[in-house]
């Protein structure tokens, strides 16, 4: 018998066809679903059709509809943003349909409604809930992770987002103009969540060579300050991203490039947990950010369908989820990224 069958919500998006192909190529059963049945049915004959694939056709409106995607896979793999307007809808009917769920949010207040709203039913249904796997957020929670691991009298935690050549999608950019238009942004400052109008600043992060210093825009609104907290003690928590990022030409034009130039993207995610008498840093670089991001939430689907998840059911950070410097060793195995992490983090992992 064939083990149950991962949905991927939102699978026509460009996440969604990385992460529909990734999980055909590691054997599994895929369910493409969404709200175009024509685009879905498309994509179906374009990864090859076969008994493998199930289409599944389910609006964000239809409750019904979402519930039984949920009822028929063993986890829903959820890639179609912006998730302030679509996380809600699937991530309940999820939990409700007894599926557990993965998502590639970075929007903080999807992730804080997450954590504060679906822990205690997805415990009653007995499912685990996985938010913010994705590149933005993700990386630097379990960077994060893997870095203070062992650590006490941590003062701050940044994680700061070396990025170049990054290439919008539709959904990317409509992400990007909500989180930069919010004014009730949260921040995690004095060992406390505050939400608020903040003024950005320039900030140097001191990047490891070849990169070196870097102009950076702080803070950025991504969800390591609703994550981190979960599973690092620390009185603050600050993402950074590099001032160029944006300044790139054509980053915000870039909607409809061929995939070949969307994969061209490098990066280098680093975090520093800082004390009073020094910190201790790590961080990963690598290029097709898009890639990375599609295929740690297939891992993470995978580990969980097969019993490799989290001890206990409810709702997961990915650094709470899974071991975090295992997990970046194996997505450095996969070819991903390069990782390089304090001694004291390899130790432990």
């Amino acid at each position: 018998m064939s083990a149950p069958p991962i949905a991927v919500y939102g699978a026509t998006g460009h996440t969604g066809r990385l992460v529909a192909a990734e999980l055909l190529a590691r054997g599994r059963d895929v369910i493409l679903a969404g709200r175009n049945d024509a685009r879905l049915k498309a994509l179906a004959e374009e990864l090859g059709g076969g008994p493998r694939i199930t289409v599944r056709q389910a609006a964000l409106e239809d409750p019904a509809a979402l519930r039984g995607l949920a009822g028929q896979a063993a986890v829903l793999i959820h890639c179609a943003g912006p998730f302030t307007h679509t996380g809600e809808a699937v991530a309940r009917a999820a939990v409700a349909g007894g599926c557990h769920y993965v998502d590639h949010a970075l929007e903080q207040h999807h992730t804080r409604w997450i954590c504060t709203t679906l822990g205690e039913p997805a415990e009653r249904a007995g499912v685990t809930v996985v938010t913010a796997m994705s590149f933005y957020g993700g990386m630097g929670d379990l960077l994060a992770g893997a870095v203070a691991e062992g650590m006490t009298g941590i003062e701050r935690v940044i994680s700061a987002y070396a990025v170049s050549g990054w290439r919008l999608t539709t959904g990317a950019k409509a992400t990007a103009e909500l989180l930069f238009a919010d004014t009730r942004r949260i921040t995690y400052e004095d060992g406390a969540e505050r939400i608020g109008y903040v003024e950005p600043r320039n900030a140097v992060f001191p990047f490891p060579p070849p990169l070196g210093p870097r102009t950076m825009i702080a803070p950025v609104p991504f969800s390591e300050v609703v994550t981190v907290p979960r599973h690092v003690r620390t009185r603050r928590v600050e993402a950074q991203l590099t001032a160029h990022t944006f300044q790139e030409e054509h980053v915000f034009t870039s909607e409809h490039v061929a995939d070949a130039i969307r994969a061209g993207s490098e990066f280098t995610v680093a975090v520093q947990a800082i004390r009073a008498d020094g910190n201790r840093a790590g961080w990963v670089s690598g290029r097709d950010l898009w890639r990375l991001s599609a295929v740690a939430s297939v891992e993470a689907a995978v580990r969980i369908a097969d019993g490799h998840g989290p001890a206990r059911p409810g709702v997961s950070s990915p650094a709470q989820a899974f071991a975090p410097a295992p997990f970046l060793r194996d997505l450095e195995r996969l070819g991903l990224l390069t990782v390089t992490l304090p001694q004291a983090a390899e130790a432990r992992s």
